[in-house]
């Protein structure tokens, strides 16, 4: 056995009692975070396994969730099943879709009036920034300039607002500047985000389940068609006007148009249509940021627009058996249509 010599040096002690040692400023470390990422990854989970059981329930194989990390920014792409089988009816499409963002909102919005009803004290945003102290609960009328740069700010959707008055103590209700530093209502304003994502009535995504329970493959089809097309033609407003300058119409506006093209290559049956589709969009596009340079879509969505398009599809399948569904579910869906535009934002991150 050796002899250990105590001489107050942390590195002379057993591994264990360095551990022992060290575990509250670690703690310290890696809480906000837990506070973040255990909520945010648990309403994926949720709305995961809300597919996955009811694709049992109707003897569906289904894979487990898989979780897709990324290391940067959200830390994760978010979750999915795979189906192993064919699914044969209408209503089975419309039940799996709807299961997983339904189970997945009534997470968020546990995460979310929780953190609501326990906001942190003021002191807790003084020890972030010790300067406000000076000013109170009344500091965002002093702290913040109109040329402020560099501000990361989180959008707050409809449902987020409305649940704020109703759960939130106002004086401890931090400021929209502030939000990023309040990791619990991160995840829930995130977790909305994530569910109205998933619920964009376009191909097959949630909402295109939900869509073409509703309504049957062929209306489904088209009003997919155009809320894609809409969503593209947002996504790129502002990146070309008549203001540009030659020097990025000569090298940005061949990429741009070839994106177009790949976006919208299996929209439309003949080649000869999808580039009249890609002229026609751009030209509205280029019109509109003219007339109205203010308005500016999100180029961040069209790299999403791009996986639509082209790996998930803009159309929903048709299944077998087409039978409409009941009337308890029609209003299902069109609440959960109305859920999406409460938890959705055009722009979830914004830079000041």
């Amino acid at each position: 056995m050796g002899v250990v010599v105590r001489t107050g040096s942390i590195l002379e002690l057993p591994p264990y009692e360095v551990l022992l040692q060290s575990w509250p400023v670690l703690w310290r470390t890696l809480q906000p975070g837990l506070w973040y990422s255990l909520p945010f990854l648990g309403v994926l989970t949720v709305h995961e396994f809300g597919h996955y059981f009811t694709s049992r329930y109707y003897r569906i194989r289904a894979t487990l969730p898989f979780f897709i990390p990324f290391p940067f920014g959200l830390g994760t792409f978010g979750a999915v099943i795979r189906i192993k089988d064919r699914i044969f009816s209408r209503k089975e499409f419309f039940d799996v879709g709807l299961a997983g963002p339904l189970a997945g909102f009534v997470a968020a919005l546990a995460v979310l009036i929780y953190g609501l009803t326990h906001l942190p004290p003021l002191e807790y945003l003084y020890a972030i920034h010790p300067e406000y102290r000076l000013y109170g609960a009344d500091y965002a009328r002093y702290v913040y300039s109109p040329d402020q740069t560099g501000s990361t700010l989180l959008a707050q959707p409809l449902l987020f607002k409305w649940l704020a008055s109703i759960f939130a103590d106002s004086s401890r209700l931090p400021h929209a500047n502030e939000l990023m530093h309040y990791p619990v209502l991160v995840a829930g304003v995130l977790s909305l985000f994530f569910t109205a994502l998933n619920l964009l009535p376009i191909g097959q995504l949630d909402g295109g389940h939900i869509l073409y329970g509703l309504l049957g493959q062929r209306k489904a089809g088209r009003l997919s068609a155009l809320f894609f097309i809409g969503f593209i033609f947002y996504a790129g407003l502002g990146l070309f006007s008549l203001q540009n300058s030659a020097q990025d119409w000569l090298y940005w506006s061949g990429p741009y148009f070839v994106y177009l093209l790949l976006a919208f290559w299996k929209a439309l049956p003949t080649k000869r249509r999808v580039v009249m589709l890609a002229l026609a969009v751009w030209a509205a596009q280029i019109v509109v940021a003219t007339a109205w340079p203010a308005l500016e879509g999100n180029p961040g969505w069209l790299v999403f627009g791009l996986l639509l398009g082209r790996v998930t599809g803009i159309y929903h399948p048709g299944a077998p058996d087409e039978r409409p569904l009941s009337l308890g579910r029609k209003v299902l869906g069109w609440v959960m249509l109305l859920i999406f535009v409460l938890c959705f934002t055009p722009a979830p991150f914004s830079v000041q």
